[in-house]
């Protein structure tokens, strides 16, 4: 009767110990025989059988295709970026082969039977999918915090589409949506739409790089007209990909047009320097007066230009400086260009000689002397002039050529002229130096007795003088 009362009164009974294995080993023992009836099953069996036929010849395929692939990627004059995903898509043919056989398999069987008869198929070909992307972008992708980001995205993803949640969390993220204007955006467009554009915009970039350095390779255009072909290519495909992107998911771009030109107002004001050095860029590169490899005096900057990029011109110093100088300052300000029409720079040198000397000689040697230099040009010859009658020397100016002035003007200066004092000094040329005679108005007299002992100062002897 007690018992009847706590019943009806909804307690339940107490188990003992027995009792409570005796019924969880019933229960392991229950999802034992429904697994082990799930691999019986002949669907199950095909499957696996599938899945292990199609990795094995996904293995033999590699084993033809990985060492001619090898060789062609080993070929190819491409950027850093292609060649890390080429390279790591080589090391992993056998998942490239073996995820669209089980793609298809997958598509035929579902097509043909009842679906929960392709379970396998599907988490076969998810499981390689997500494997291969991130095994890939963990060897692309520098940054680890951003590899191990997108792997967990991506087992999510795949664990979602095993268990067949993908969608019902795909419409999940689409009700999360507010309205501007005509414009519906959900957080599945957020998420499609950034996925798609970091993808495309990754891709462009890295094309237009290539493309980029293919048309540097090509020596009938001129260097500015290689780096403009290539900043356009690269703006463009960016673009491109930037359209794509928003209209792959689905974003109507003139519902954006209102939006988009407070934007480009508002930028306008803001980027002002920045647009600027940008159209000053393009001006430079189509009117072609500096190029990669020009030697330039901006300034009190000399130096050779590097690289031309779109917002500032790379110029590197003979002290190993790089300054970053912005596009605008070489339309605004005067620029020296010593290699506009060709490499060609002339130098002047300076000197005078004892009135003792044949002026004659002194050319001569001189020439001479100016050519026994490695980087003085033999295409036009030295030449020396006597310019003065000065003071106390005869005075003449050397006129060389060189070709490099990229390697230093002040050096090439300092070894004319050593070879202008050894010249001299072999042929017995003296180089005179300024002589000053004082007449005294009033008597001085002069004391030039001195101890034996004592040693003059050095004021002294200043003063003897």
């Amino acid at each position: 009767m007690a018992n009847h009362t706590k019943a009806i009164e909804g307690e339940a009974p107490t188990l003992t110990g027995e009792e409570i294995v005796l019924t969880a080993g019933s229960g392991i023992q229950k999802i034992a025989e429904d697994v082990w009836a799930l691999i019986y099953q002949p669907w199950t069996l095909y499957q696996l059988g599938i899945i292990v036929a199609l990795f094995a010849f996904s293995w033999l395929v590699a084993k033809r295709l990985e060492p001619p692939l090898e060789a062609w990627v080993r070929s190819l004059k491409l950027n850093a970026g292609f060649l890390r995903v080429l390279a790591a898509l080589l090391r992993r043919v056998e998942w490239v082969t073996f995820i669209p056989l089980c793609w298809s398999a997958y598509t035929i069987a579902y097509a043909y039977t009842w679906p929960w008869n392709t379970f396998l198929l599907r988490g076969a070909y998810s499981l390689a999918f997500a494997w291969l992307v991130i095994n890939v972008l963990s060897k692309v992708i520098r940054s680890k915090q951003l590899s191990r980001s997108i792997a967990i995205v991506a087992w999510v993803v795949v664990a979602l589409n095993i268990t067949g949640y993908l969608s019902p969390t795909m419409e999940t993220l689409d009700a999360l949506a507010f309205t501007i204007g005509e414009v519906r955006i959900s957080a599945l467009l957020v998420i499609k739409t950034v996925g798609l554009l970091l993808t495309l915009v990754w891709l462009a970039t890295n094309t237009g790089n290539f493309v980029e350095t293919r048309v540097k390779g090509m020596t009938d255009l001129t260097p500015s007209l290689q780096v403009l072909i290539g900043k356009l290519v690269k703006i463009f495909l960016v673009v491109m990909a930037i359209i794509i992107a928003l209209n792959s998911v689905g974003i109507d771009l003139t519902a954006l047009a209102v939006f988009s030109g407070a934007v480009g107002v508002g930028l306008g004001f803001g980027l002002q320097k920045v647009v600027s050095n940008f159209i000053s860029g393009v001006i430079i590169l189509l009117d072609k007066s500096i190029k990669p490899g020009d030697t330039i005096s901006l300034g009190e900057t000399f130096g050779w230009i590097r690289e031309l990029r779109s917002r500032f011109v790379s110029v590197v110093t003979r002290d190993g400086r790089e300054f970053l100088i912005p596009n605008e300052d070489f339309i605004t300000e005067k620029v020296i260009n010593w290699s506009f029409t060709d490499k060609l720079v002339r130098l002047d040198v300076e000197f005078g000689v004892s009135y003792n000397s044949d002026p004659h000689h002194v050319s001569k040697l001189a020439i001479n002397a100016a050519k026994s230099v490695d980087r003085v040009s033999n295409i036009k010859t030295p030449v020396c002039w006597m310019t003065e009658f000065g003071d106390s020397s005869l005075n003449f100016v050397t006129r060389f050529w060189i070709s490099d002035p990229q390697n230093g003007l002040t050096n090439i200066r300092g070894q004319v002229m050593l070879a202008l004092w050894d010249a001299f000094q072999e042929n017995g040329i003296d180089i005179p130096f300024p002589h000053r005679e004082i007449i005294m108005r009033t008597p001085v007299e002069v004391n030039t007795s001195v101890k034996a002992d004592a040693k003059p100062t050095k004021k002294a002897v200043s003063s003897t003088k």
